[in-house]
């Protein structure tokens, strides 16, 4: 546990990548492997559940530093991390630390305390508290509490382990797609031969950035390929050797999820690896993400759920062909040989009373000449129920993580609407200590509802002085939230909206974010629940792609 600590405030400490690859190197290469593993999970961005309550946490921290409940949430509210918190308020240990290995150390003190009594989890908490010093305990905090998150990217991950093992770097990008399943999951990792699990894992995805310049000074148009911007979920059909298997972005096996579409690529050809997504489609009209959602998330779907709402994989890349790698060749290199594995295109009509017989199809590139052929395909995107455009350069590889300048998207204009400022709450990291968190609201019948919750796209300045302003007019506390008087209006921008029966309001707005803060208008001026509701009634169902 003190070395996994160690590295966690190495890694926290630099900016510098040499230096975290160095570090997560020495670490890795006399790590045992079980202890590797669990490193793997955290620094890999890897799903954390929480043992404990953040709130049993606070009480018996209180309890054990003879503080009251009401200082301790002043001092997280001031703090802005609670891990960190919790270890400051606390009295010094006892002993000199834990002599157990992370792995153990999660296993004993984290994982046992799933399903246990409150009686027996405040033991359990309490006797690590006597028995870690200050650093230690902030990272256990944050492993108890699901939180432990490390500034590093799966890419610098993958390089020191490459440098581990010695292989390439992109076979152990590859390798980690995927779970690592404890310390033989770990072993096979730093093999330098190729594995048995290497025929089940995805690639790394490449992914596009926003485009923020005009479209025109890309360079010519004709050096792009254009294509839909889908609202779907991104994932990946590996095909190889006997088996099929369907890999989201997040990068989880959703076979189950999704039996249609694992039953269709059992018909490609062995070798063969598709990046594409996963639409919720009747025909050629698309039936939302909200639709899709219902099924991503599921182990077994039923019968009628799979009637209710198709789903079909638009391929846009293809990246192995008869077990060739094709990442460095050309993208309309690769769009030509996807073209002969996947040839009907998503443009079909809507089909009479149920879903499209092709389960897998192509992604269809968008005809035009000119940057304003393609702005005009791109204003009338929300009519078709997509997001707007990709941009890809004809001549590019397929990348590995979010690389500019090759692939883009240029989505819709938002929507938007004026909304106020009703309570704040406390940010983490370097906003700790500011109030950065906002939840915005409009009018509904003479009140204000709330509508949104915002964390970005003010500048730090105006973080600044709207922290000022919350401390001033805060009406009400609870912990590092703050409700406050209704004086400032922001504008609000965002990608959709529809009717949610889990918000109170009875909307969601999808995406929000702060575009301005509208000091030229008073809170009496702010948009209403029924501008949101007018947004969803002029929106038509979307029309057949064309």
């Amino acid at each position: 546990m003190k070395r996994f600590a160690a590295l966690y405030w190495q890694l926290d400490a630099t900016g510098s990548t040499n230096d975290k690859v160095a570090a997560l190197r020495d670490y890795f290469a006399t790590a045992a492997a079980e202890d590797a593993a669990c490193a793997l999970a955290v620094l890999s961005g890897g799903r954390q559940s929480r043992a404990v309550s953040t709130a049993s946490l606070r009480q018996w921290a209180a309890e054990a530093a003879g503080m009251p409940a009401w200082l301790v949430e002043e001092c997280y509210a001031h703090v802005g991390d609670l891990a960190e918190t919790l270890a400051l308020v606390l009295p010094h240990p006892d002993a000199a630390g834990v002599g157990m290995g992370l792995a153990e150390c999660i296993a004993t003190t984290i994982d046992s305390l799933r399903g246990a009594t409150d009686e027996e989890k405040r033991a359990t908490v309490e006797r690590v508290w006597r028995s870690l010093a200050g650093p230690e305990r902030i990272v256990w905090h944050k492993l108890l509490t699901g939180g432990c998150r490390v500034g590093v990217s799966r890419t610098l991950v993958a390089r020191a382990l490459a440098e581990v093992a010695g292989v390439d770097p992109a076979v152990m990008a590859h390798r980690l797609m995927g779970e690592c399943g404890g310390a033989e999951a770990y072993r096979r990792l730093l093999d330098r031969e190729p594995t048995a699990a290497d025929a089940r894992r995805p690639y790394p995805f490449f992914l596009a950035s926003a485009l923020d310049v005009a479209a025109s000074s890309l360079g010519p148009a004709a050096d792009w390929l254009a294509e839909w911007k889908w609202d779907g979920m991104r994932a990946q059909i590996v095909r190889r050797g006997g088996d099929a298997t369907l890999w989201s972005r997040g990068e989880e096996l959703v076979n189950e999820a999704f039996p249609e579409i694992v039953a269709a690529a059992a018909d490609l050809p062995a070798g063969t690896v598709l990046d594409g997504e996963l639409l919720a489609a009747r025909g050629g009209t698309l039936l939302g993400f909200a639709a899709l959602s219902k099924r991503s998330g599921r182990r077994r779907v039923s019968r009628k759920l799979l009637d209710e709402i198709p789903c079909v994989f638009v391929a846009y890349d293809l990246l192995e062909h008869a077990g060739v790698d094709l990442r460095d060749r050309p993208l309309m290199e690769r769009r030509r040989l996807l073209e002969s594995l996947v040839a009907e295109p998503f443009v079909t009509a809507p089909a009479e009373g149920g879903a499209a017989t092709a389960r897998l199809l192509l992604s269809p590139a968008i005809a035009a000449d000119a940057w304003e052929s393609l702005a005009s395909a791109r204003a009338a995107a929300r009519r078709y129920g997509v997001e707007g455009l990709m941009l890809k350069r004809r001549s590019s590889p397929y990348g590995v993580g979010r690389v500019r300048g090759d692939w883009w998207k240029w989505k819709i204009e938002p929507l938007e609407i004026d909304a106020v400022l009703l309570d704040a709450q406390a940010g983490h990291g370097r906003r700790a200590g500011l109030h950065s968190d906002y939840t915005l609201g409009v009018w509904h019948d003479g009140r204000l509802v709330r509508v949104a919750k915002a964390y970005s796209g003010l500048t730090d300045a105006e973080i600044v002085e709207v922290d000022r302003i919350v401390r001033a007019t805060t009406l009400e506390k609870h912990g590092p939230v703050r409700v406050v008087q209704p004086t400032q209006v922001f504008q609000l921008a965002f990608e959709g909206v529809a009717r949610s029966t889990r918000h109170k309001a009875g909307v969601a707005v999808r995406f929000p974010r702060i575009v301005r803060w509208r000091r030229d208008k008073t809170p009496t001026e702010a948009g209403a629940l029924q501008d949101l509701l007018a947004m969803i009634d002029a929106a038509p169902p979307p029309e057949p792609l064309p």
